[in-house]
């Protein structure tokens, strides 16, 4: 098993590492200053989505303070909003292996409870992944 660290000087921006077989598991912090330490097998996708990567800064390091959001209840216009920003991620697949068409994550509600800082559940065409980015802390 190959293990990578994605400390916050090695991700550009945002990108999804998706559960699957390789033999590599990424590692990365995340929930603002709960440092809290994520571990996913997987392989990692580089994602171009710079509005909703501010939009998801706005949200995590300045309306809840980099504290992380562990446990958090998410009133229902706070979702409603992560919702909308996520939808605006456009995550690129190839079904054929031949034509590539973007495709939009969604909020994966089923693990909200694990949804904090640099650390978002979602759905991808390719299946459940984490949506992650560079730590605040």
């Amino acid at each position: 098993m190959r293990h990578v660290a994605l400390d916050p000087d090695g991700l550009a921006g945002l990108c999804v590492v998706v559960p699957a077989p390789t033999g590599v598991t990424y590692h990365h912090q995340y929930g603002g200053t709960a440092c809290r330490q994520g571990r996913q097998e997987g392989y990692l996708v580089p994602l171009a989505a710079f509005a909703a990567l501010d939009q998801l800064r706005e949200i995590f390091e300045v309306h809840l303070d980099s504290v992380g959001t562990w446990n958090y209840r998410w009133p229902d216009d706070e979702l409603d909003h992560l919702r909308r920003v996520i939808t605006e991620i456009s995550y690129w697949t190839s079904d054929d292996g031949r034509s590539e068409e973007p495709k939009p994550l969604t909020l994966d509600e089923s693990r909200l409870a694990e949804v904090d800082e640099a650390w978002i559940p979602v759905q991808t065409p390719d299946g459940p992944a984490i949506l992650i980015w560079p730590n605040s802390d």
